[in-house]
């Protein structure tokens, strides 16, 4: 399994690297897909009646990708797997309080901003770098069930499964590290995860991508990638995501769906008229692309965990 991946320098064109990118994010999911046919069999609570025109039963050509942070997901995967990591003691106070900072801004702003997601990927990459895959892949685990799992939005939850019912694959597509994503997808009984690949040597992590993050075009490069290895036809796909940086991959499929959007995809889907889905609690503040007052407290919990902690312990 490829290692965890964030953003490093490389010669070659950004184009070449998106390419890159999405190329291996789309071979590590179809392996991990073959792991994860027998959860699927288990079935997930709080599936809700999909509409009556879509998704289309049946339709083999046909598949959903979701985007994970704020669109299936409150908050971001890496923040919470960072949190993680600190309990485990693979650093120390001052990386707590950092990553504590930068998912309050992600939770609260509602957006993702480059310089956030890189330090933190740059942050985990020098902690988990020299540690085995295996390692990490046990702890991912754990810190699904304790930080991720409850963060699950019903909602998104219920339309992923309404694809699963009409017999439709399911991904996740995010910049996520793909181990990340792929105990996420497995959780949940999707059919597997396009996520940031990276090298691992001899079973261990280098720190070194392959490729790059798996972000904004590249997102786009590996659902087409899957899309021509799996046989679909993107016209009748669907892709769900919260970001404008997503974009280029709603743009590719037939059905985009704006969910929980920031404020340019709800500008941008409007004007396509692109379905939108909205899960924030008490959403009253959607032109400006802010969680509702009500539903801050809910949404800030885990950064307002982290810094109390960072502060008890000082």
């Amino acid at each position: 399994m490829a290692a965890l991946g964030w953003f490093t320098h490389r010669r070659r064109s950004a184009t070449a690297r998106s390419v890159l990118a999405g190329e291996a994010a789309a071979e590590a999911a179809r392996k991990s897909a073959q792991e994860n046919e027998e959860a699927l069999a288990a079935g997930q609570a709080g599936a809700q009646e999909p509409e009556a025109e879509f998704p289309v039963s049946g339709d083999e050509k046909a598949a959903a990708f979701f985007d994970l942070d704020n669109t299936v997901m409150q908050g971001a995967a890496i923040f919470h797997f960072g949190r993680g990591l600190y309990k485990r003691e693979f650093f120390g106070k001052r990386e707590l309080a950092r990553f504590a900072w930068q998912q309050a801004w992600f939770r609260l702003a509602g957006i993702e901003d480059p310089e956030h997601m890189q330090e933190a990927r740059d942050s985990v990459l020098s902690i988990v770098k020299g540690h085995r895959v295996s390692e990490l892949m046990t702890i991912g685990e754990e810190i699904y069930d304790e930080y991720m799992a409850e963060r699950i939005w019903p909602g998104t939850r219920a339309l992923a499964q309404a694809h699963l019912d009409a017999g439709q694959k399911v991904w996740l597509v995010t910049a996520a590290p793909v181990e990340t994503a792929t105990i996420i997808a497995r959780r949940l009984g999707l059919t597997g995860a396009l996520g940031t690949v990276a090298e691992s040597v001899g079973g261990v992590y280098t720190g070194k991508l392959v490729g790059e993050l798996l972000h904004g075009p590249a997102k786009a490069e590996a659902v087409r990638a899957l899309a021509v290895a799996e046989g679909l036809d993107l016209a009748r796909c669907a892709a769900y995501s919260d970001s404008a940086n997503d974009i280029p991959m709603l743009s590719l499929v037939g059905h985009p769906y704006a969910v929980n959007p920031d404020s340019r995809l709800r500008k941008h889907a409007r004007e396509r008229g692109w379905r939108l889905r909205d899960y924030r609690t008490g959403r009253k503040a959607a032109k400006i692309g802010l969680p509702a007052a009500a539903g801050l407290g809910a949404l800030a919990g885990g950064a307002a965990a982290g810094i109390a902690l960072h502060r008890r312990r000082r």
